[in-house]
C-alpha cells in the first residue's frame, strides 16, 4: 500500500524576542507537529511584532516596565510569572535564568535590529536557519538575559547559528531590511493582529495566542482538509 504523503501548511509567527508566551506558543505547537508526524509537514517562518516599538537603547528593567504598562500589583506580576514558567516547562522550553553565579537584573530591551536579523536569515539562509536564530535570541533574552539590542550580541547569535558575521552586520545597517520589518508589523496590524504570538496558516487562517497542543492540533487538521478540498 502506497503511503500518503503528508500536507504541506506554511505558518507565519508574529512574535516579539521580548514575548514569553511567544516561546510557550512555540513550544506547544511543537508538540503538536510532534503529535502530526507523517500527517502534516509545517514550513515555519517568523514575523516581526514589537510590543514597545519606542523601548530607548538603555532598555528598561523588566518589573518596572511591566508595573508601568500593566498597572499589576507585585503579587499579581509573581503569580504571572509563576504561572508562565509552568506552563513553559510542559511546553518543553524554559523561562529561567540559566547562567552562572546569580541571574543578573530581568529586562526588556528594543528589538528592531533582532527582527532585522530574523528577516535577514529568512532571505539569506531560509525558515530553518531563520528558528534556529529565534530560538537563539529566546534563549539568549530569558535563559541567559544578554541585551539583544546590542550589535555585537546579536552579530556573535547569528554567528552562533551559522549566519556570516559580515552579512550579518550589513543587514543590521541595511535602511530597506529595515522598512522591510515596518511593513511586514503594518500588515499585522492591517489583519488585525494587536497582540502575539499571533500564527497565520496557509498564509489566510489565524490561530490568536498561545494554545494547548491540543488546539493546534485540531486547528492544523482543519486547514489541512480545507486546503485538500
Amino acid at each position: 500500500m502506497t503511503e500518503t504523503a503528508p500536507h504541506r501548511l506554511t505558518i507565519d509567527i508574529y512574535s516579539d524576542v521580548m514575548c514569553p508566551w511567544c516561546l510557550i506558543g512555540y513550544g506547544q505547537l511543537s508538540k503538536a507537529l510532534e503529535e502530526l508526524d507523517g500527517e502534516i509537514a509545517a514550513q515555519i517562518r517568523w514575523r516581526p511584532f514589537e510590543l514597545n516599538p519606542d523601548m530607548p537603547a538603555e532598555g528598561e528593567e523588566q518589573n518596572a516596565h511591566l508595573a508601568k504598562k500593566y498597572r499589576r500589583s507585585d503579587e499579581e506580576r509573581a503569580a504571572i510569572r509563576a504561572q508562565m514558567t509552568s506552563i513553559a516547562d510542559s511546553a518543553g522550553v524554559s523561562l529561567s535564568y540559566q547562567g552562572e553565579g546569580e541571574a543578573p537584573p530581568a529586562m526588556m530591551w528594543n528589538t528592531r535590529a533582532a527582527h532585522k536579523l530574523l528577516a535577514f536569515a529568512l532571505e539569506e539562509a531560509g525558515p530553518k536557519v531563520q528558528t534556529a536564530l529565534k530560538l537563539a535570541l529566546f534563549r539568549a533574552h530569558f535563559n541567559e538575559r544578554r541585551n539583544v539590542s546590542d550589535e555585537a550580541v546579536l552579530l556573535d547569535i547569528a554567528a552562533s547559528v551559522g549566519l556570516h558575521r559580515e552579512a550579518a552586520k550589513a543587514a543590521l545597517a541595511d535602511d530597506t531590511l529595515e522598512a522591510q520589518v515596518i511593513a511586514e508589523e503594518r500588515q499585522a496590524w492591517d489583519m488585525n493582529i494587536s497582540g502575539v504570538p499571533a500564527m497565520i496558516v496557509n498564509g489566510k487562517f489565524l490561530i490568536p495566542g498561545a494554545q494547548a497542543p491540543e488546539t493546534y492540533v485540531n486547528a492544523l487538521r482543519r486547514v489541512a482538509e480545507k486546503s485538500a478540498a
